[in-house]
């Protein structure tokens, strides 16, 4: 079962959220918040699998509680809920350690499948996120990632299997998932992510796969 801590300051939208992932027997709501301190502190209390927080909340924001929740919690994987007016923000959650991105407003499917895929340890981008994160990150404002060319040298410093490892990290695959498509044991994988992590430059599996994404290696439809 994967236990869920759900903020978001507008009493529609977590009740519509709850309604979805109620749907899926293998995911259980086990506490929701209203702004990002009580979100801090019921992660803390029930330690859940995934904090699915909004960006934007009263007192302390979701992105603020988001980095104290990886730095307090770190078993707790952090997903941020966006806009589309709200890209300034998403480099600082990727640079905070967030393990995925979704839009409030897409397929309630990509939810789901976005809580297991952190949930499993993997990161996890909505298409339409990748695509708003890979404009603001590469226009020069926030200067954490490089532009289209940059990332497609970036990779040509890769193995072939260390790419194939990263064109799967950007569709979201857990090492284990990984593991069952290329036929080897989730060990040698853990492997092979460090060794992209290392040849990218990159802090995390996000980071890597808006690498990914903006190399072209992951489609972005």
């Amino acid at each position: 079962m994967i236990r869920v801590v759900l903020a978001d300051d507008e009493p529609l939208t977590r009740a519509g959220i709850r309604a979805v992932l109620g749907a899926d027997p293998g995911i259980a709501v086990v506490a929701e918040a209203s702004d990002g301190r009580e979100a801090l502190t019921q992660v803390q209390a029930h330690r859940p699998d995934v904090a699915l927080l909004d960006i934007v909340m009263p007192g302390l924001d979701g992105l603020s509680a988001g980095a104290e929740i990886t730095r307090t919690v770190p078993a707790t994987a952090v997903i941020m809920l966006t806009t589309f007016s709200e890209d300034e923000h998403i480099a600082r959650a990727l640079g905070d350690g967030a393990s995925g991105f979704l839009v409030k407003s897409g397929d309630p499917l990509e939810l789901l499948r976005g809580i297991r895929a952190v949930a499993a340890g993997a990161a996890f981008l909505s298409p339409t996120v990748a695509q708003r994160v890979i404009r603001q990150l590469g226009s020069g404002g926030a200067g954490r990632m490089s532009s289209a060319a940059r990332a497609r040298e970036q990779v040509t410093g890769l193995t072939s299997r260390e790419r194939e490892v990263l064109c799967l990290v950007g569709g979201g695959l857990s090492n284990a998932e990984i593991g069952r498509r290329l036929h080897v044991a989730e060990g040698t994988v853990k492997v092979f992510v460090s060794a992209v992590l290392r040849g990218l430059g990159v802090r995390n599996r996000v980071q890597a796969a808006i690498v990914a994404y903006e190399a072209g290696l992951v489609d972005r439809t």
